[in-house]
């Protein structure tokens, strides 16, 4: 009898501490869904990647001269060729140039020029400066290889580069959204940026502040941006590494653009 008992006494013990488990175990699934509700909701914008791109592995961008007021560069590749569409342009649904691809000029942390030739004029004040140029698709997006683009530090003077030196610290640097976005084009704008002297894999991250709120990225690709409101925008990139913004030049950069509805009809 006294074996029955203790075997009767244990299956209560075990029915209760199941049966007082099980809430636990709920509230905390619970705990976690409302986390996740909570973390969905905060999140007023969402970044998602591009799919992958019309490639081009052998383009090459080489010989910057910038003498008189006028830049020269070298463009070789067996397909890529400047003012021509990038063929996938139609499936990307995102803002796409009508003169097709082209050079993107970044003077310190200026806007980019889109440069539709090898050759042009820009003015460069004198001094000091830093200056990336790579090759863009028609939709804008970097071509993002070691040959496609130039980094480097010159001197200009009287609108000549009298010394130039290869820029090797880490940097990040703005390319897209820029300007306006106008229709169909402000419904998914592309985020898209350029780096160099570093991967990512070794700690680095970008932060991407939109409209003060902030998105960790760790893999260097262009994203569609979607939620944005109609108006003026404004989007900080910062570079990171180990979470502490990295000390290097033109970090962060900040940007502002516009998303405008459709113009009115005329009457």
């Amino acid at each position: 009898m006294k074996y029955f008992n203790t075997i009767v006494l244990l299956v209560v013990l075990l029915f209760a501490s199941c049966k007082s488990d099980a809430p636990k175990k709920d509230v905390k699934e619970q705990d976690d869904v409302a986390k996740q509700e909570t973390s969905a909701k905060a999140q007023k914008y969402t970044l998602t990647p591009f799919t992958p791109s019309a490639a081009y592995p052998d383009a090459n961008l080489t010989n910057m001269n910038y003498k008189a007021g006028k830049f020269s560069f070298d463009v070789t590749s067996e397909t890529y060729n400047l003012g021509t569409q990038t063929p996938d342009a139609g499936a990307k649904m995102c803002a796409n140039s009508g003169k097709g691809q082209h050079i993107h000029l970044i003077v310190d942390n200026s806007p980019y020029a889109a440069k539709y030739t090898d050759t042009f004029d820009h003015d460069v004040a004198d001094g000091d400066h830093t200056i990336l140029a790579f090759l863009s698709r028609s939709y804008h997006e970097s071509i993002k290889t070691s040959t496609a683009h130039i980094l480097k530090n010159v001197t200009v003077k009287d609108k000549a580069i009298v010394s130039s030196s290869d820029v090797t610290v880490p940097m990040v640097t703005y390319s897209r959204p820029k300007g306006k976005y106008v229709g169909d084009d402000a419904k998914k704008v592309m985020l898209d940026f350029y780096l160099s002297n570093l991967d990512m894999k070794d700690g680095y991250s970008v932060t991407a502040s939109i409209n003060g709120e902030n998105h960790n990225i760790v893999k260097w690709q262009p994203y569609y941006i979607e939620g944005l409101p109609m108006g003026k925008n404004k989007i900080t990139l910062t570079l990171m590494r180990d979470g502490q913004a990295v000390d290097t030049p033109l970090n962060p950069v900040t940007r502002e653009f516009e998303l405008l509805s459709d113009p009115a009809p005329n009457k």
